[in-house]
């Protein structure tokens, strides 16, 4: 099952995304967080702390979880 991340702006960096989640406490443990585990975006493993990330777009982190971004 997917877990909602809502957002209020038009995009949020996958860094941001991170900490939202709640899958790290700060920004500054997002180069390592991503360094250390796969992430697909829309189905494509992309490890850019900065790439974009829009309404309905869907994030799969191995062994964490699934995600989908929803703009409020």
């Amino acid at each position: 099952m997917e877990q909602i991340i809502k957002i209020d702006t038009e995009y949020i960096t996958l860094g941001q995304f991170l900490k939202l989640a709640e899958i790290i406490d700060s920004g500054g443990m997002a180069k390592w967080f991503l360094s250390e585990h796969e992430i697909f975006i829309n189905g494509e493993q992309d490890q850019r702390r900065g790439k974009k990330l829009r309404d309905g777009d869907s994030i799969e982190i191995e062994k964490i979880g699934k995600f989908l971004v929803v703009k409020q």
